[in-house]
């Protein structure tokens, strides 16, 4: 009896030791893609006040930057550290990279909040310029304050000029937020970190063929929950072609209606 009281004793204070060492064994990495999968979920379970999935379903990337902290005395900044996944040619979403946003205001302002962002891109211009080094949002692509809930939805499905919607939660309350100045880059260390590489390219994550670790595979599969493959699919437009190309000559993906599929039993409604 004594022993197998001292056995229960010893595996007790082992698991008292063990836990805390098992959380610290997350790395910052992971925590920050936890966070965005918790942050994505959070908002889109209410419906009345999440992002209309009419908006999802057009985008070509979408990025979560969970606790930036905004902090000022007339002169304000703005901070973040998230991730961004593409919508790739077959409709999934690919590995999510790592990414930085920084930001600057001037006016009557005091204090200090943390607000989580997400960020959701019409087409690959935006993608492109924060993989090319940095984008800054109203300079280099444009963006707009998301609309929510189902209200949002019928305005998205009649307008989508906007390259950004910008969306920010602050004490529970969830709106579309203007963020024009921002700048977005890549977090090389944290990519290289989380993908275990001495050094790694943001387009090798997005595009490549890496092996996503099992948070990035969460992240993922948050994606293609709350944000489904449209009923149309992305079509790569040929080079040379006035479709697709931007002012800046880069290539966009837009949507289309495809053709219907040859030897396919017609609907009994029509």
């Amino acid at each position: 009896m004594a022993m197998s009281r001292k056995f229960s004793l010893l595996a007790g204070l082992a698991v008292l030791f063990l836990v805390p060492l098992l959380a610290q064994a997350q790395s910052k990495e992971e925590k920050r893609i936890n966070k965005a999968v918790v942050v994505l979920d959070q908002i889109m379970r209410i419906r009345e006040t999440s992002i209309p999935e009419s908006l999802l379903t057009k985008a070509y990337a979408v990025a979560v930057i969970p606790g930036v902290m905004k902090a000022g005395l007339v002169f304000g900044g703005r901070f973040g550290k998230g991730v961004i996944s593409v919508r790739k040619a077959d409709n999934s979403w690919s590995n999510p990279s790592f990414i930085k946003l920084a930001g600057g205001s001037w006016g009557l302002q005091i204090g200090i909040s943390e607000t989580d962002l997400i960020l959701v891109f019409k087409n690959k211009k935006g993608v492109d310029g924060i993989t090319g080094g940095k984008l800054t949002l109203g300079a280099d692509a444009s963006v707009a304050a998301g609309p929510v809930g189902r209200s949002g939805s019928a305005a998205t499905d009649i307008k989508f000029d906007a390259e950004v919607y910008s969306y920010s939660r602050s004490r529970g309350l969830f709106i579309g937020i203007a963020l024009d100045g921002s700048v977005i880059s890549i977090d090389d260390k944290a990519n290289a970190k989380f993908y275990h590489r001495d050094s790694v390219d943001a387009g090798e994550i997005i595009y490549g063929d890496i092996t996503p670790p099992q948070p990035a595979r969460e992240f993922m599969a948050a994606l293609a929950k709350y944000a489904p493959a449209p009923d149309s699919a992305i079509q790569y437009s040929e080079p040379g072609t006035d479709d697709g190309e931007s002012g800046s000559g880069v290539k966009t993906f837009p949507v289309y209606t495809p053709e219907p599929i040859p030897g396919a039993e017609p609907d009994p409604g029509e």
